[in-house]
């Protein structure tokens, strides 16, 4: 005899022995749960094989932003063509920037070689003191006794550089003859940068625009202020310290040349990158002079510092002010930081990405900051005279 459904569900049901049913019981890992772990092991996965192209894509997007404004310049010059403007934008940063620091980088090459050189076969053989290093007034007679303790005798220099580098100065030498073979390595990381900034100008604004509506649903009601620390730090303070210390770098690399001074393009690299700290550039361009006036060219050394301190208030009283500054002004100390903790992680892009990072931590802590003051203010209640 068949039961109808009421009656089968009237009859009393024996109780199962070993716990629930598959249907009512719960799963072991939600579905949700799934999904969400699934993504973080694919956004692991893409940051494990494609964290070698970190490099090019941040230079590309801190170049993309630095240029933005003139980018929008020659995007309305060109009614509104973004393939067509980025491909101009493009070839401008391969005339006036790629190339010319590819240059200046092969002659700097070269002229550290020969400082090498001459450091393995005085680290090898000795050096006398040079004549000039005694007649710098005041400091020459000590300068003489170091160089005779440091440099004079053999082994002495390999000694100096293992303590102040770790590193033996005929691996220092090996490494800078094989640097060419780096060469093909710089070459795909520069190729993929150029490849990255051209959609960036082509896409940028379209791309802002899904990181702005994404953005909000992080971090709603704050998302503007932080967002636009990036371009601003860009634009007022990295860009500006950037302009200022290729130009220092390249009109006291010319008047280097001007002057006679051995290797004058290392020492313009050399003086732009000073020219980042706070009195670095007229330290650099003192000691050559000074350089100069004991080397018994006293008028070459004397014209080298007028020229630079001539320059230096040019830059100090008219370009800096206009170039550094604007809405976002970071204090010097998390700058500094961002220099040089950028420079040892990323070598010279992180001139550039690690000020913007110093600004993202410095907005946040002012966001948060904010927040602490607003709820630690009392409310004060309006007293009712009667």
């Amino acid at each position: 005899m068949q039961l109808g459904n009421r009656e089968r569900e009237n009859f009393p049901v024996e109780p199962r022995l070993f716990g629930q049913t598959a249907t009512s019981r719960h799963a072991l890992v939600g579905p949700m749960t799934a999904a969400r772990w699934m993504l973080v092991f694919v956004l692991l996965a893409g940051v494990y094989f494609f964290h070698g192209f970190l490099v090019p894509v941040l230079a590309a997007v801190v170049i993309g932003f630095a240029s933005w404004p003139i980018y929008r310049r020659l995007l309305a010059a060109v009614n509104g063509n973004r393939t067509l403007a980025a491909t101009i934008a493009i070839v401008c940063v391969i005339s006036f920037i790629v190339a010319p620091i590819s240059i200046a980088a092969v002659y700097a090459v070269d002229e550290v070689r020969d400082w090498l050189v001459w450091a393995v076969e005085t680290n090898a053989n000795g050096a006398g003191v040079p004549a000039w290093l005694t007649t710098i007034p005041v400091a020459g007679a000590w300068l003489g006794e170091q160089w005779v303790k440091h440099i004079g005798h053999p082994g002495a220099l390999g000694e100096l550089v293992q303590l102040v580098s770790g590193s033996n100065i005929g691996n220092i030498y090996r490494g800078v003859l094989v640097i060419g073979a780096s060469a093909f390595h710089a070459f795909l990381t520069l190729l993929f940068m150029l490849i990255t900034l051209f959609f960036v100008y082509r896409d940028g604004h379209s791309f802002s625009k899904q990181l702005d509506h994404l953005g909000e649903r992080i971090f709603p009601m704050r998302w503007e202020r932080l967002s636009r620390v990036v371009p601003l730090t860009i634009s007022s303070t990295v860009t500006g310290m950037g302009i200022i210390a290729i130009g220092e770098g390249i009109v006291l690399g010319v008047a280097y040349w001007l002057a006679g001074v051995p290797s004058p393009v290392t020492l313009g690299i050399i003086t732009g990158l000073m020219a980042l700290i706070p009195g670095g550039a007229p330290l650099c361009f003192t000691l050559v002079s000074v350089y100069l006036v004991a080397s018994g060219s006293p008028v070459h050394g004397i014209a080298l510092f007028a020229w630079g301190t001539t320059e230096l208030f040019i830059v100090d009283k008219t370009l800096r002010p206009r170039l550094v500054g604007g809405p976002i002004k970071l204090p010097f100390l998390p700058t500094f930081f961002g220099l040089v903790g950028g420079v040892k992680t990323m070598g010279f892009l992180g001139l550039f990405v690690g000020p913007v990072l110093m600004a993202l931590l410095v907005a946040i802590w002012r966001e948060w900051m904010r927040e602490v003051t607003t709820e630690a203010e009392p409310t004060v209640s309006p007293i009712i005279k009667g």
